[in-house]
């Protein structure tokens, strides 16, 4: 075991920690919400996995108490010495990334062409509850090690597998990287990232890897709660590219099939967006109408406000661009800050991993501490809760450390559980949906609440979502029909696609009558989900300890944009704010210009970790029968997914940044034009190629024919093809160019090399893995036609066979039946109607 370095140390000595490092140690010593133990205590996760997205997995479940063992090949897996950067460990020291992951987690090494080792991993797998499986080790990719055959000697255990398309299906075990699936989802076009004379660019920082290792904990934690019941255990088939797709694009099929037109199909640039001022950079955003008029008066010209004519608000803003950037880079970013918060309209800095830790609000909730070996910054869990569900951080395993211990330990357990296993009767089929019986009350809007209620909604419970007549749901108003079209808020895919199977009531809790509805709500809810701004659920005499007054059991969770408390607590928290005080902008764009925002992760990924907080809860109350308050702030769910900046900076001194649509795992890794026009007349086709091995280069070269350009020795190592890009992609553009981009994908692909088209959202239901997967499926609207609705991005063996069975509520849908329901007579109901304190028609 490698000797623990002074806490003040950087990992490998090499850089001396600055001034963010100080900020870490001197104000943030340690998390609230944590304590010794966990919700899981008593859980046991074995890991086959070596990815960020299966270990990120483990390490939600082992800050809630579960214990995971890595069983690990001889030479450990590959992320103990990853970094992204040309920063490197100390010999036997740990990448400060893994130390991160993998904390209070045993490591055995297991070589699979050893039969006793072969033994012991079963052994472990006895006294397991759960194992997480990815591809692309030799330990995982042993055929007794395959997920079938885990699940076919051990059935009580919930086998969760993280490919990138799933495990069965046309386009099962082909080659993709993180990048691959960002264009075959349609999230590098899908939002409108980006200026349009240059190519599409993806979102940095591997952060498709960080979302899936979310769904995999959530899909994990829904396999137990029905394990539970049933006693026996189940195939989890996670796949990334439908994490990807819920995550990066806006339900842009339901939309599509809604209105018969994409949601978008120009890339632009946001304005203000990302902008210089006088000492940085800020992002400010103007999405509305009314931030627009402000943004006019702020920066000195409200004469903009009434010019005619009156073009979009995107129109608006880029006609202004020159003014108003010269009027930010003559404001420092305090002043620019302090501006736009007094008139509400969102900003922040644009963090990096320099400067993260020392925004004030992170200062203010001590979100980041140090590692206890290695001494760097990491940032805290991704949500916090009362009671305490979380234990407090421990390093992370030295490989093969607790490898005697567990040969001792675990001797002859394989044989005597495989005989108890195989007397068991599989029950799991007649339980299909887990989560039936729930009962939630979802006062959330827009994406990131919708999100999390949604996922309990496919799963089973009853989820009554809350809006108002007078102020419906933000995504009813993404509708993309005019505003004087009938019934025009029935018609939005958006809404649609975050909402089917809830039941839906309209409630004015202005006023007296419509609080008193909402604490009968509460009253028979087991959750109560809302992502307000602080300041409502406080003003409508709904904070935690008045609920448990309603409703000793239950359980809140509260999703603010930048937590409870804190200088920004009140901020607006769109999902582009969210990106820029994580850092996950800083690492979208090009290098010669300021950074993009992302512009879509920063609410699905809330949404996700505040699921997975939500189920913790639910484990928590049924040991103890306890209520929790879940505050999941969606800032330090974003913080999380963009870990990897503040640990590589702190621990050696290495600033990530952005490369375009290069990446620091793979070369060459880009977009290439391809030939012909898209389907909107314009020469904007394009694939996406990453080769991350030597043989994956081999298999690119022999693809095309073996050009003398590929033969030259220095582009046989990765180093090589790293150091000479530009070469490469050259020639590449070259020979892209003249082929249409299914012929290269063909090409490409058989060869075993990683490539992908760059596809439009709306075309997501073109591709045949998500057709055998039955990811979309089509759902009959009273209003709109039969639109196809996205599902859950893993399939579960014990079901269910279909998840949607309702369409999205109409407005106020089930007033009547709820309200009579929570014991309100016909004459009740009719006067609450009269005085507007619920209705079916938006500003009655």
């Amino acid at each position: 075991m490698p000797q623990e370095p002074p806490a003040e140390s950087p990992v490998n000595g090499s850089h001396t920690p600055g001034s963010s490092d100080t900020v870490v140690k001197q104000d943030v010593a340690a998390h609230d919400g944590r304590t010794g133990n966990g919700a899981l205590t008593g859980y046991t996760v074995v890991t086959l996995a070596g990815g960020i997205a299966g270990v990120y997995c483990t390490k939600l479940l082992a800050d809630a108490g579960a214990r995971v063992v890595f069983a690990e090949p001889p030479r450990g897996i590959a992320l103990r010495c990853r970094t992204s950067s040309d920063a490197r460990p100390e010999p036997g020291v740990d990448g400060a990334l893994f130390q991160f992951l993998a904390g209070a987690g045993h490591s055995v090494v297991i070589d699979p062409s050893r039969a006793d080792d072969h033994v012991l991993l079963d052994s472990l797998l006895t006294d397991a509850d759960a194992v997480v499986w990815s591809p692309g080790s030799a330990l995982a990719d042993d055929r007794g090690c395959t997920p079938a055959a885990l699940r076919e000697r051990h059935p009580h255990l919930v086998v969760t597998a993280i490919t990138p398309f799933g495990l069965d299906g046309p386009w099962a075990g082909r080659p993709a990287t993180e990048f691959t699936l960002q264009a075959w989802s349609g999230g590098i076009v899908g939002l409108g990232r980006g200026a349009p004379e240059r190519a599409p660019v993806h979102i940095g920082g591997e952060v498709g890897e960080w979302f899936a290792g979310a769904h995999a904990a959530a899909a994990t934690l829904t396999a137990r709660h029905r394990a539970l019941r049933t006693g026996t255990g189940e195939l989890v088939d996670l796949s990334m590219l439908e994490t990807q797709i819920l995550g990066l694009s806006y339900y842009p099929v339901s939309f599509y099939d809604t209105v018969n037109r994409p949601f978008r199909t120009q890339r632009r640039l946001s304005r203000p967006g990302v902008a210089t001022a006088a000492d940085g950079l800020i992002a400010v955003g103007c999405g509305t109408a009314q931030q627009w008029f402000d943004l006019c008066v702020m920066v000195g010209h409200p004469e903009w406000i009434d010019e005619d004519p009156a073009p979009a608000i995107t129109e608006r803003t880029n006609e202004k661009a020159g003014e108003i950037a010269a009027w930010f880079a003559e404001r420092t970013v305090d002043e620019i800050r302090e501006l736009a918060t007094a008139f509400r309209i969102p900003n922040s800095p644009v963090a990096s991993g320099a400067d993260v830790t020392g925004l004030d609000q992170h200062r203010a909730r001590k979100f980041f501490d140090v590692n206890p070996r290695s001494g760097f910054a990491r940032p805290g869990p991704p949500f916090r809760t009362t009671p305490a569900l979380l234990r407090s951080p421990e390093p992370a395993p030295a490989l093969g450390e607790h490898t005697d211990h567990y040969r001792s330990t675990t001797a002859g357990t394989a044989r005597g559980h495989d005989a108890h296993a195989s007397t068991r009767s599989s029950t799991a089929t007649t339980n299909p949906l887990p989560f039936a019986g729930l009962r939630v009350l979802d006062m959330t809007t827009f994406w990131a609440g919708p999100s999390c209620t949604h996922y309990l909604a496919l799963q089973g419970a009853e989820v009554i979502h809350v809006e108002s007549a007078q102020r419906p749901d933000g995504t009813r108003l993404i509708a993309g029909v005019p505003a004087d079209e009938d019934r025009w808020w029935e018609k939005s895919g958006i809404f649609s696609g975050l909402n089917t199977n809830k039941r839906g009531i309209t409630v004015d809790f202005r006023s007296d009558a419509g609080r008193e509805i909402l604490r009968r709500l509460v009253a028979s809810c087991d959750v109560l989900v809302e992502n307000y701004t602080p300041r409502v659920i406080e003003q409508i005499g709904l904070d935690f300890d008045t609920v448990r007054t309603l409703r000793p059991d239950a359980i809140m969770v509260r999703m603010p944009g930048f937590g409870l408390d804190g200088p920004w607590r009140d901020n607006p928290a769109f999902a582009y704010v969210i990106e820029d005080a994580a850092g996950l902008t800083w690492r979208t764009g090009y290098a010669d210009q300021n950074p993009v925002e992302p512009y879509s992760l920063g609410d699905p990924n809330a949404g996700v970790h505040a699921l997975v907080g939500l189920l913790l809860a639910l484990e928590h109350r049924r040991r103890t029968g306890e209520g929790v308050l879940v505050e999941a702030a969606m800032v330090d769910a974003a913080l999380n997914i963009a870990a990897e900046q503040v640990i590589e900076y702190s621990a050696y001194g290495t600033l990530l940044g952005r490369d375009g649509n290069r990446g620091p795992h793979a070369a060459p890794q880009n977009l290439y034009r391809a030939a012909g026009v898209d389907e909107f007349g314009r020469p904007d086709n394009w694939v996406a190629l990453a080769v991350t091995t030597d043989e994956q280069w081999v298999a690119l070269t022999t693809a095309l024919d073996e050009p003398a350009w590929a033969k030259v020795p220095y582009l046989r190592t990765a180093a090589g093809r790293r150091a000479h890009h530009d070469e490469i992609d050259t020639h590449l553009s070259a020979w892209c160019a003249g082929r249409p981009a299914g012929e290269i994908v063909d090409v490409l692909w058989t060869a075993g090399v990683p490539v992908a088209e760059v596809r439009q959202p709306h075309r997501q239901t073109e591709i045949p893995q998500l057709d055998h997967r039955n990811f979309f499926e089509p759902v009959p609207h009273p209003v709109t036609p039969t639109a196809r609705h996205s599902t859950v991005p893993a399939r579960f063996s014990a079901g269910p066979a279909r998840y949607h069975r309702a369409h999205a509520p109409l407005l106020g849908q089930d007033n009547d039946a709820v309200l009579r329901e929570l014991g309100y007579s016909a004459q009740e109901i009719a006067a609450l109607e009269k005085d507007r304190v619920i209705g079916g028609e938006p500003g009655f």
